[in-house]
């Protein structure tokens, strides 16, 4: 006989992100451990969306994202100082198209 604890220790890492009622996109809210990606899904809508939050649920296993690091983002994100034509400071906005 197996110690449950131990086994579900050794189940996989899932990010969880959720899409509010209000909300245009997902926002990381947490992690769970699950055996299967159905199971993280169902954890994950039970523990992050009990009050009905939520429309929309991604879960992601850690093992599978890959970010940059905090201590390199002078190094990392520097190419993109160079490119002054990607800032809209160059641009007129008409006050007549939205979501700008």
């Amino acid at each position: 006989m197996t110690d449950d604890g131990a086994v579900r220790a050794e189940w996989p890492l899932y990010e969880v992100f959720v899409r509010g009622k209000r909300g245009l996109n997902h926002v990381h809210v947490g992690s769970l451990r699950a055996a299967d990606p159905e199971m993280a899904l169902r954890n994950a809508r039970d523990l992050y969306t009990r009050r009905n939050e939520g429309v929309s649920i991604w879960v992601v296993e850690a093992a599978h994202i890959t970010a940059s690091s905090p201590d390199e983002k002078d190094p990392f994100f520097a190419p993109s100082g160079d490119k002054v034509y990607r800032h809209p400071t160059f641009y007129e906005i008409p006050e007549n198209v939205p979501h700008i």
